[in-house]
């Protein structure tokens, strides 16, 4: 789930880069379990683009689109806080995402995303970044 790159994914250019990162997410929403429509608007598309997230299944690399790669940083960097926060409990940080939380007044984490957009995801890592106390 890492997707080794030497620089942001908000920085990733080449092609190679971004088909690794829409492995990495890919795989992330499988993890997550969330349904398309969930997984588009994480990503800022349209849930008529539904073939978009096959394409990225399959190893067809993200669009070279600055909100997207921010997006996909923003999403890494939630399971990577995630994954620090629980590092015992998978099924925590698993379902994290889609589970009530009283740090969003009983909403979900993609409650917030849903509501505030972008800046509802940057509140959903800024949360986690809090949490870890950074």
């Amino acid at each position: 789930m890492h997707a080794h790159l030497k620089d942001s994914p908000t920085t990733a250019r080449t092609r190679d880069e971004r088909v690794i990162l829409a492995r990495a997410v890919t795989k992330l929403f499988e993890l997550w379990q969330l349904p398309s429509a969930d997984q588009l608007m994480l990503l800022g598309l349209n849930e008529s683009n539904r073939i978009a997230l096959q394409r990225y299944a399959k190893g067809e690399a993200l669009a070279a689109n600055r909100d997207l790669l921010e997006r996909v940083g923003h999403l890494l960097g939630i399971h990577k806080a995630l994954k620090l926060l629980f590092p015992r409990n998978a099924e925590i940080a698993t379902g994290w995402m889609s589970s009530p939380n009283t740090l969003f007044d009983g909403g979900t984490p993609i409650d917030i995303a849903r509501r505030f957009g972008f800046a509802g995801l940057l509140m959903v890592r800024g949360t986690l970044d809090r949490m870890r106390g950074g």
